[in-house]
């Protein structure tokens, strides 16, 4: 089962640790900034079709971004 709470924990501390911005990010995988925002804060998750480039981008696999390996 996926802790959504925590995936969205680990998109902040890999953006923040690979020294990236909400906006860099956004701009990377064709979002805005608002909504890597509310990823980041729950409010929201990253849509699947998007899951594979966002786990590339902050260096993870998607297992990894899931929390399920």
């Amino acid at each position: 089962m996926i802790n959504t709470l925590k995936m969205c924990r680990r998109i902040a501390d890999k953006r923040k640790n690979i020294g990236m911005t909400q906006g860099e990010l956004a701009v990377r995988v064709g979002v805005t900034a608002q909504a890597v925002s509310k990823w980041e804060r729950g409010i929201s998750c990253p849509d699947i079709s998007i899951l594979d480039e966002l786990a590339e981008i902050l260096e993870m696999t998607v297992s990894e971004l899931l929390g399920v390996a």
